[in-house]
Parts: C-alpha cells; structure tokens; sequence
C-alpha cells in the first residue's frame, strides 16, 4: 500500500490539506495582546513513497522584513502521524468530525508544548489553525491561523 493509501485509511481528512494555502499566524500572550504577527505560505504534500507520509513546507514573512523557511515530515504509526524534528516532536489524529488534532512538544522552548486544532470549511478553500501553549503545564499564549487555499 502507498503512504498516500495508508494515510487515506486512518486519517482522510489530512489529504484535504493537500495544496498551496496563504494566510496569517497571529500570537497572543495570556491576556489576549497580540505579541507576534507574520504571513505564512504553506505547502502540504503527501508523497506516495519514501520515508514521509506528509511533507510540509512553510515560509514565514514578517512586516520587519525577516523571514524563516521551514520543511519537515511525518510518518504515520498506527492510525497517528508522528513527528521528530530539531523544533518539536509530537503526533496528530483525527477526530469523528474531521478535525485535525496535534499535540507538539516544542524542542526550541523549554518546558512547552502546544494543542493545535485544524479546520477546514465545507467548501476546502479555507481553514483555521489553533494554538493553545503550555509552557512548565500552565497556559500560556495561544495562535490563531487563518488560511485560504491558493493553489491544488
């Protein structure tokens, strides 16, 4: 069976991902101040074969004119996508209602990690993305996503 195959199995709603999506990652501390705001353009695959059932590529553009680029994969394991990174390390699932749910302990911060919930719309041409941080097992800020599908 294909990786592709595979992850079509336990997790269908991933390949609705699949694509070019644009949009914002905006942070918030505790108190809801925005702290952090940049355009992020994301790509999400899933290969076929090898050793990645899903490969995302991210590019982060602040308005101060900094930027990050991103690329890491996940292998699924059971009916759960894991990932290991030199950033985090954690797994996602599927819920009965087709969200997507990662728990990601952060490598790059000390003592947190974070719940991400993801939503795409009826329609497939947009989705949210949300953050909840932890950090030494308090809460600790949340991010917001909002993306809009740009390319197949």
């Amino acid at each position: 069976m294909s990786n592709r195959a595979a992850l079509a199995t336990v997790m269908p709603a991933m390949l609705l991902h699949e694509g070019w999506w644009d949009g914002w990652y905006r942070h918030f501390d505790g108190q809801g101040r925005l702290i952090d705001a940049h355009r992020v353009k994301t790509h999400c695959e899933f290969p076929d074969s090898g050793p990645w059932h899903y490969v995302q590529h991210n590019w982060l553009n602040w308005e101060d004119g900094r930027s990050a680029h991103y690329e890491f994969g996940g292998r699924l394991e059971g009916a759960r996508l894991v990932w290991r990174t030199d950033r985090f390390s954690g797994h996602g699932w599927q819920t009965h209602e087709d969200t997507l749910m990662l728990k990601l302990d952060r490598a790059d911060v000390p003592d947190a990690y974070y719940i991400e919930m993801i939503t795409i719309a009826p329609d497939c041409q947009s989705r949210a993305r949300t953050w909840q941080w932890f950090k030494a097992g308090r809460p600790w800020k949340r991010t917001c996503c909002d993306e809009e599908r740009i390319a197949g």
